[in-house]
């Protein structure tokens, strides 16, 4: 059985683990009001339809106390992820069709959190893929009974890798051996526009950071080297452990997390609550370009 020696797994090996029976447990990541009708249009062979807002989140009517996308309770994860036959030892590969942004990356995020180290994200997506001929289907995957996990970390109480809460966002934003790294749109951090949220702008001390710094022109993450070197220029100084990373609902900013770890600079912090429940708070919020990060071309 083969293992994954980073976060991200090459289509092309995916390809290759399937053709030959070696195949892991696929998610479907996909999000958006068409994602379910996506999947059931054409899929990667096998793929479990992971839904964001009822499979990875938890109570959505409380944004402004929890964000737009909380974290379920543990117990909730760690329970639908037994009823699919997952364990702590199964491999698992999340894809979705924004090179791992929406919501393969939360997913793989949750994943490490509970103890699972056999996790990776479709490097590229779902067009990666279909590109290097991935066995696709569609419909509903006919999956036979299995039995429920038990090994999936039931005696663990919380998230095994750091969050921070809006407090500690409000307390580190200004603090200069901190980072806190904005990785939405520079339009939307700038407060040019915003689909989502009822204000626009960003955090008051976070940098620009768009999660797409992360790829290159094909959609795939950048090599190990690359993305070390990039970080390097925008963290400066700042140690790993000091760095916050944020969006609109704590999904996207993951993307950011695995490319860090990818690049080896782990033990970033996720901001769960994201911008979406910083601006419902009646806190300060900044507009323009008043922390893009300087990156060398």
């Amino acid at each position: 059985m083969s293992s994954f020696p980073t976060p991200i797994l090459s289509p092309e090996q995916l390809a290759s683990w399937i053709r030959s029976g070696d195949a892991p447990f696929v998610f479907d990541a996909r999000i958006g009001p068409d994602a379910r009708d996506s999947y059931l249009t054409s899929h990667i062979q096998g793929a479990i339809f992971a839904d964001v807002n009822l499979d990875l989140a938890g109570d959505l009517s409380r944004p402004e106390e929890l964000g737009r996308h909380p974290l379920p309770p543990l117990d909730s994860f760690l329970g639908w992820l037994a009823s699919l036959g997952i364990s702590k030892t199964t491999r698992v590969v999340a894809y979705d069709d924004q090179s791992g942004a929406n919501a393969a990356a939360r997913l793989w995020w949750m994943l490490r959190a509970t103890g699972h180290t056999q996790v990776a994200i479709v490097d590229g997506g779902i067009q990666a893929a279909i590109a290097a001929s991935v066995p696709m289907e569609s419909g509903m995957p006919e999956r036979k009974p299995v039995a429920v996990a038990a090994d999936n970390n039931p005696a663990l109480s919380t998230w095994s890798l750091p969050t921070v809460d809006i407090t500690e966002v409000d307390r580190y934003r200004a603090d200069p051996n901190w980072k806190l790294i904005d990785v939405r749109s520079a339009p939307r951090y700038r407060g040019e526009m915003e689909p989502i949220d009822p204000l626009a702008g960003h955090i008051p001390g976070a940098i620009s950071v768009p999660y797409t710094e992360n790829l290159d022109e094909h959609g795939r993450f950048l090599p190990k080297d690359t993305l070390r070197k990039l970080y390097a220029q925008i963290l400066q100084n700042t140690r790993p452990d000091h760095v916050i990373v944020q969006c609109g609902s704590g999904v996207t900013a993951c993307h950011t997390l695995v490319a860090l770890e990818l690049a080896g600079l782990n033990g970033a912090k996720l901001f769960v609550g994201s911008f979406g429940q910083w601006c419902r708070t009646g806190r300060p919020i900044a507009t323009g370009i008043t922390g893009s990060a300087e990156i060398d071309e």
